[in-house]
């Protein structure tokens, strides 16, 4: 089973007619990568401190079917593949009540120093909390 992150659709994620707007889906994987790393041990501002951020550098996301106000959603992490600086991440978010999976997307994150933008290598104790929080394969490093 992937990492899930739990959480329920509020006013403000939806539009009008109560379906949660596009863009919120992204907000919802980003909360959800950050428990994850959470959980795994590091922590942004601990990372920010040693000149460490990510930074997502591609998403491809397909949307299947609408959140509506009040959903309770699942979203769910697992790691596609590792480079020295760059983590590929598969995400689904999941309306619980009936496991409809709503939205899917690719996320490709970059590590960069915070000090000059530039790549820098993946906290390798972090990729590899990750991949076993997430059950994901072990990952053979891209060259």
């Amino acid at each position: 089973m992937p990492f899930q992150w739990p959480l329920r659709v509020y006013i403000e994620d939806t539009d009008l007619g109560g379906i949660v707007y596009y863009v919120n889906y992204l907000k919802f994987m980003e909360r959800a990568r950050t428990e994850l790393l959470r959980q795994c041990g590091g922590s942004q501002q601990a990372l920010m401190a040693d000149d460490i951020i990510f930074v997502v550098t591609r998403t491809d996301c397909r949307y299947l079917s609408p959140a509506r106000l009040d959903d309770e959603l699942l979203v769910e992490v697992t790691i596609e593949r590792t480079s020295r600086v760059k983590v590929s991440f598969q995400q689904r978010i999941v309306r619980k009540e009936d496991e409809r999976l709503l939205c899917r997307a690719d996320v490709d994150v970059a590590c960069v120093r915070a000090s000059d933008m530039r790549p820098t290598r993946w906290p390798v104790n972090l990729i590899e909390s990750m991949n076993i929080v997430t059950k994901s394969l072990p990952v053979a490093e891209e060259k």
